[in-house]
């Protein structure tokens, strides 16, 4: 049986290490995927006493196969005599580097995810694809498509730590689906990054992670019914990744270097803090979407502020908050039902629910919408 997680880990190295050895990243990454397969057929058998060497060592040969076929490449002059002793040789990691290049501004975030995955992920295609339940080759010529456009991209250029992290946190939000769970490789890979960059804002992505991950459980019913916060088994969530992440975050605001994940996270570890949803303090959450509209001045945030607003200080308080922002805003019918439920106009939020469950971003919110229209209209009308 192969280790599938120390080939994940091993991948964005190996790839470094052949970029350096004059590979462009395209050919590199190709070759390591090669070398990966045989990994797969022939360890379980004969497993390498060192593991990373063995891959480079086989990616390596495997580059100089493609390259001596590619006629149209071999001004580079690649020779076999050129090959390096077996083995790792280099002590450089270049997985930091490698996800900056993935995470490069050139690319759509599609790609960005895609590529990531896949060069510091160390997921194949099929994985890929899987999980974002499209064909194969639809995803391979998406991969394909972000090699090309960052073939020429200079390797050691200083990357943006924040690109890196949007990327990561997209990654995070497609959630799971096929036979890799992308949440918990989103974390997988946060945590590999925080190891290799000491920054505020990556410990601060790591818990906002870890404090959602942890109310996973609990987030859906049977069938695949969505169960709102409010409303869910605080017993089924995982104390452990709570504690964990309570403990990231900590760390990190005590830095003193605020940033839109940390103060994310500070919102996640209120709820998580709360034995139940009448203990919430939604005082100071509305205080930290403050902070964050601060940062930001993302309309997302200032939506869910209103939602703080209208329970820190009543409904008609939250009305009032959602009135100042664009009616065109996702969830926000959503939002201006459940408050008008909660101001007592159970006709108005039903009309609202049944009109946000039309344009709802997925089928267990759509299905939750409208439940919640048919539960207020079956109410007696005064």
């Amino acid at each position: 049986m192969v280790d599938e997680a120390l080939l994940r880990t091993l991948t964005p190295e190996v790839i470094g290490i052949l970029v350096r050895r004059g590979a462009d990243f395209a050919a590199a990454e190709d070759a390591v995927q090669d070398a990966l397969v045989e990994a797969v057929r022939l360890w379980p058998g004969d497993p390498p006493r060192d593991p990373k060497g063995w891959l480079v060592t086989v990616a390596w040969r495997k580059f100089l196969d493609a390259a001596r076929a590619d006629t149209s490449r071999r001004h580079r002059e690649v020779r076999v005599e050129d090959e390096p002793a077996p083995g790792p040789g280099e002590a450089v990691d270049d997985t930091l580097q490698l996800y900056f290049l993935c995470a490069h501004p050139s690319l759509t975030p599609a790609s960005a995810v895609a590529l990531t995955l896949r060069a510091v992920g160390g997921l194949t295609t099929r994985q890929i694809a899987r999980a974002y339940l499209v064909p194969e080759a639809t995803m391979a010529q998406r991969i394909s498509r972000a090699k090309r456009t960052v073939a020429d991209v200079r390797f050691d250029r200083p990357g943006d730590v924040a690109t890196v992290l949007r990327v990561l946190y997209l990654v995070f939000n497609e959630g799971y689906s096929g036979d890799v769970d992308l949440a918990g490789e989103a974390i997988r890979l946060t945590r590999e990054l925080a190891a290799r960059i000491d920054h505020e804002e990556v410990a601060g992505l790591l818990a906002l992670m870890l404090l959602h991950h942890a109310r996973r459980p609990a987030r859906t019913g049977p069938g695949g019914r969505l169960v709102p916060l409010a409303e869910q088994d605080r017993g089924l969530w995982d104390t452990r990744l709570i504690a964990e992440g309570v403990e990231v975050l900590q760390a990190a605001l005590a830095r003193d270097r605020l940033g839109e994940f940390q103060a994310q996270a500070a919102v996640a570890a209120l709820h998580a803090d709360a034995p139940t949803v009448e203990e919430t303090d939604w005082v100071q959450i509305v205080e930290w979407y403050d902070e964050l509209v601060g940062l930001t001045g993302s309309p997302v945030a200032r939506l869910n502020r209103a939602v703080a607003v209208g329970e820190a200080d009543g409904p008609r308080a939250g009305l009032a908050a959602l009135a100042e922002l664009d009616p065109a805003l996702p969830r926000h019918t959503a939002v201006a039902a459940y408050l008008h439920e909660r101001d007592g106009d159970p006709v108005t939020a039903a009309r609202l629910y049944a009109e946000a469950a039309r344009s709802a971003a997925s089928i267990p919110e759509r299905d939750h919408l409208t439940r919640q229209a048919a539960r207020l209209n079956a109410r007696p009308r005064r």
